[in-house]
């Protein structure tokens, strides 16, 4: 039984109010602070797909630009987005704190949506209208028109980047995980958290994509504007409610003065006995000396190992001075263990890339077909993007009751499929989606030139032969998301957990670039023959482009297994060295 005062229980040891005094269990935190959390996301989430999803219908349709050139401008916004991600969570963890990040990059989305919300509304920020199955040449929007939409875009990108990388993380500073009923708290959280991104891509895939194909972009886009606005309105009045954690410094400083110390001492010769490197045991504050869990030194990436030779001539204490020159072993350690991560980090980019074809070329097709249901209601192209949703909300309870503990009784693993299986499902998938996309694509072509005389007339065809695409890729990312965010979650050290979701968020970045790259390359490689990625999806070959992401991804997927077979699980690796891992952090392994 404690003995404490009971004023002194309520004190959360880690954490601070908006005034900077320690923070109180009964006035800060919990769900009263989570819940404007959670609604800054939704709008976030809202928002993000409220653009993407049916931006490239905006980019032919209004803008009158090419498929290719609409594609390439779709995947590069939302790359941009999460590589942005990096940025505020570096800025998040080492100078300004994850509330101001949020409230300044909310502000920075909603002067972007802004922005695109006036060039749909001012008639000299895009080209004149022209009629699909006119006559006369559409005039595409001009360098002035452009430069208006893409500063909106990457406006709108900078603050989305800056928004995701701290929303997640701020939600967890709320409860306390050394407190029983709060950890339980927490994991409701993380429950929630993507239930409300749920809401917004679903919200987004048909009631704003719907007012914005029938009332107009603006409408749509404003929708998203007052959304932000609202929702960092309800966040910042939630400021005294709050719980605030100190600075901890960004992983990727970590990583740099790694690399910076080993190069400085690359003449150096590394010393035989691995106890005369420095390292925890080393360091006179025993503050320091908790902060992380000592790793025993392994043989990989021996050039890393010069980093903690201790030179007389150069190294005195560690001092925030001489950490440039002077890195502890178990620091080197943490970056072999992010470095052993990437062969498995850089294969899974391609699922990525196979992802965005869902908002780019998918949309086309679907803009090209008959959307009617009965003879009234249409169906927007990009609604259809609501099949991949749902697949991905259906996959999810099915993995958990199904094919989880089947998985267990098979593998004998008490978690089903571990983290790099479900990847591997996932990249099947992707696969799948790829052949089936080409298969649709195929077929829609024979209709298009068999009955139609119109090369821009719709195509009688049924819009739902493009939802097994749809399916594939969202089951695909309900295992590969999950397996990747388990993954990276288990895998970082304890010391980086923090940059666990910018490694995963970056293989979506990477994703979507490498889609804009293999577009142009196609775009400039076709184009003088029969275009396989023609302005008319009827006169192109799009599914040869479907043809090739399949082959990418299976020789992807070969390179894949191989890194995954070469891969030891950190625990395992441990445990081979007789070293017992401290219990995840709940709020990250959520």
């Amino acid at each position: 039984m404690s003995t404490l005062p009971e004023t002194q229980r309520e004190i959360i040891q880690d954490a601070w109010d908006y005034k900077g005094h320690p923070a109180e269990r009964s006035k800060t935190g919990g769900w009263a602070a989570a819940a404007t959390i959670l609604g800054l996301e939704a709008c976030e989430r809202l928002t993000t797909m409220g653009i993407a999803v049916n931006l490239v219908t905006y980019l032919t349709g209004t803008m009158h630009l090419g498929n290719a050139s609409s594609a390439n401008t779709v995947t590069n916004f939302l790359g941009t987005s999460f590589m942005l991600c990096l940025l505020g969570g570096f800025l998040a963890d080492t100078f300004i704190g994850r509330y101001l990040t949020m409230a300044i990059f909310a502000t920075v989305q909603a002067t972007g949506v802004t922005i695109l919300t006036i060039s749909t509304i001012i008639p000299s920020l895009h080209p004149p209208k022209c009629a699909r199955d006119g006559g006369k040449a559409c005039v595409p929007a001009s360098e002035t028109q452009l430069t208006v939409l893409y500063i909106a875009l990457y406006v709108t990108a900078l603050g989305i980047g800056g928004l995701k990388s701290s929303v997640s993380g701020f939600g967890s500073d709320q409860f306390d995980d050394s407190n029983k009923e709060e950890k339980k708290q927490m994991i409701k959280f993380f429950n929630w958290f993507f239930f409300f991104i749920s809401i917004g891509s679903l919200t987004a895939v048909t009631v704003l994509v719907y007012i914005q194909d029938h009332l107009g972009r603006y409408w749509g886009y404003g929708i998203c504007a007052c959304a932000i606005l609202v929702a960092l309105f309800v966040f910042i009045t939630g400021t005294r409610r709050y719980r605030f954690k100190k600075l901890v410094g960004s992983p990727l400083t970590q990583i740099a003065m790694v690399f910076v110390a080993a190069w400085r001492k690359r003449h150096l010769e590394l010393p035989s006995d691995s106890s005369l490197f420095f390292n925890l045991d080393d360091i006179a504050d025993e503050t320091l000396r908790k902060k992380k869990q000592m790793l025993p030194h392994s043989k990989q990436f021996r050039f890393l190992d010069k980093a903690a030779i201790k030179d007389p001539k150069t190294d005195g204490d560690v001092t925030e001075g001489r950490k440039w020159y002077l890195s502890t072993l178990t620091d080197v350690e943490e970056v072999k263990m992010v470095q052993r991560m990437l062969p498995i980090w850089a294969s899974t980019i391609m699922f990525w890339t196979v992802y965005a074809q869902m908002t780019t070329f998918s949309v086309s097709q679907a803009d090209t077909m008959d959307r009617h249901i009965g003879k009234s209601f249409e169906i927007p192209p990009a609604s259809l993007t609501v099949f991949f949703v749902g697949s991905i909300l259906l996959t999810v309870p099915i993995y958990d009751r199904i094919i989880a503990p089947i998985a267990r009784k098979l593998l004998n693993n008490p978690q089903g499929l571990t983290p790099l299986q479900r990847i591997g499902v996932g990249l099947v998938f992707s696969i799948f989606a790829m052949v089936a996309a080409a298969l649709t694509e195929i077929k829609r072509l024979r209709v298009a030139h068999g009955v139609t005389e119109n090369p821009n007339a719709e195509v009688p065809m049924s819009v739902f032969w493009l939802v097994p695409q749809f399916f594939f890729v969202g089951a695909g990312e309900a295992f590969t998301y999950i397996g990747q965010l388990d993954f990276f979650l288990r895998e970082c050290p304890k010391g980086m957990k923090t940059m666990s979701t910018g490694l995963f968020l970056s293989t979506l970045s990477l994703g979507f670039f490498f889609s804009s790259l293999l577009v142009t390359f196609v775009h400039k490689a076709t184009r003088h023959r029969k275009p396989w990625l023609a302005d008319n999806l009827n006169n192109g070959k799009l599914y040869d482009f479907y043809w090739l992401l399949a082959l990418l991804s299976c020789l992807n997927l070969v390179i894949y297994l191989i890194c995954a077979k070469w891969y030891v699980y950190k625990d395992k690796r441990l445990a081979q060295e007789g070293i017992q891992l401290e219990e995840p952090d709940t709020a990250c392994h959520a």
